[in-house]
């Protein structure tokens, strides 16, 4: 894709490659995670609203080593309906300046933004949804950067010229739309300024408010809730069940065979295919081992359950769960409680749980805000969603509102950290 601007007399090129191996993990981790501010538990910035991940120093999903895993593993290919498009700005010498993970489709699937009532409507009025173009992490509901710039005086140029790029590569694909799916709140208000359609939905977090230990997290909880999980948390052990946390070089080929099985055994059993396969575990614990904690349930000497989650440099991403014997609450304590105990002992400024889930607002995550954005070509179906998204935003706010207000915490705890 040949494009070219100007800036302060220095040229800039677009190119767009299918393969991230081709690309200097180096220049694009620069982009991707730059150096700045580690954000501390008792941040008073970090709220309900800026929570999701918009001060994260390291963002894992992004980088160079889980986007490339997931395309030379296979999960991600033209075969899959996920073909690399990733766009790269490049100065004159070379130099990356830009970059944004976009991948051509061939359907929904793995993006967990749904948009399948959008591609029936688009059908039925004779269009064609797909092939669309979507910007994000597969199969990874977390919140992070997209219009990925490295720091410095052209920093807004690149953003500038990543959305163009992004528009002019859904033409030449005669793809019907362009999506950005999981941003930080600072890059959906960009987008949105520059005419692109806002979305809203929610997931839940747990927030670190300075705790010293899980039961000082719990004595922020309301007696009854605080009861409740003391009970699941024995409950979920009770036979003979024990809970470990492996990292680094702990984590052996063993492990990702034992989890590996949990996986495929409870995707298969929720949604028919799960998305990884057993090569992408190998080549995530090869390449960044250190960024992963595996929390492991074992009874008798025998895994039973597990949970992958991969650490910021200020939150914990739980990611995939799944178990071959089923035991009372012990996806809770393998998921939640031991992701808040690695939290505050790690100094971790929250646990981000995933998607969806109500039944986590009981256990301390509260509701916050995702966000996306949305290029639609076609300006009839641009009309008709743009009315739709105008409703669904504020009954997002709406049920934000009412769940926040069933939550666990007592007043005064709530009162504190307001």
């Amino acid at each position: 894709m040949a494009r070219a601007d100007e800036t302060d007399e220095r040229e800039i090129t677009v190119r767009v490659t299918d393969r991230l191996s081709a690309v200097s993990p180096a220049a694009w981790d620069a982009c991707a995670n730059p150096a700045s501010r580690k954000a501390s538990p008792s941040d008073p910035r970090i709220g309900a609203d800026e929570s999701n991940s918009a001060h994260e120093t390291h963002n894992p999903f992004v980088s160079h080593a889980f986007l490339c895993a997931l395309e030379e593993s296979g999960c991600v290919s033209a075969h899959t309906g996920w073909l690399p498009q990733h766009l790269i700005v490049e100065a004159a010498n070379g130099q990356i300046r830009a970059a944004m993970p976009c991948y051509l489709k061939a359907h929904s699937q793995g993006e967990y933004v749904f948009d399948h009532g959008w591609a029936d409507a688009y059908d039925r009025a004779g269009g064609r949804y797909y092939p669309k173009l979507q910007v994000s992490v597969p199969f990874t509901p977390v919140t992070g950067p997209r219009l990925m710039v490295a720091p410095g005086p052209d920093a807004e140029v690149g953003r500038a010229t990543l959305l163009s790029a992004a528009i002019e590569l859904c033409r030449r694909h005669h793809a019907s739309s362009v999506h950005w799916t999981f941003l930080p709140k600072s890059d959906a208000d960009w987008l949105g300024e520059a005419g692109m359609l806002l979305r809203t939905d929610r997931q839940f977090h747990w927030s670190n408010r300075g705790y010293r230990s899980f039961e000082d997290f719990l004595s922020d909880l309301s007696s009854r809730k605080r009861k409740a999980i003391r009970r699941e948390r024995r409950e979920a052990t009770a036979a003979g069940i024990d809970i470990v946390r492996l990292t680094g070089a702990d984590i052996t080929e063993a492990h990702w065979d034992a989890f590996f099985a949990f996986y495929m055994d409870t995707g298969s059993r929720k949604w028919g295919r799960p998305y990884l396969n057993r090569r992408f575990f190998s080549l995530i614990g090869e390449r960044m081992a250190d960024r992963i904690v595996l929390i492991m349930a074992r009874r008798s000497g025998r895994w039973i359950a597990g949970a992958l989650n991969l650490r910021g440099d200020s939150a914990l991403y739980g990611r995939n769960w799944g178990c071959i014997e089923d035991h009372p609450f012990l996806h809770f304590e393998v998921c939640y409680y031991q992701a808040i105990e690695y939290a505050i002992a790690n100094g971790l400024a929250r646990v981000e749980a995933g998607a969806q889930g109500e039944h986590k607002l009981a256990r301390g995550y509260l509701p916050v805000t995702t966000r996306s954005a949305h290029f639609i070509a076609d300006p009839g179906l641009r009309r008709a969603v743009a009315d739709y998204l105008l409703r669904e935003r504020a009954y997002v706010d709406l049920e934000n509102a009412a769940l926040a207000a069933h939550a666990p915490f007592r007043r005064d705890a709530c009162d504190r950290t307001d």
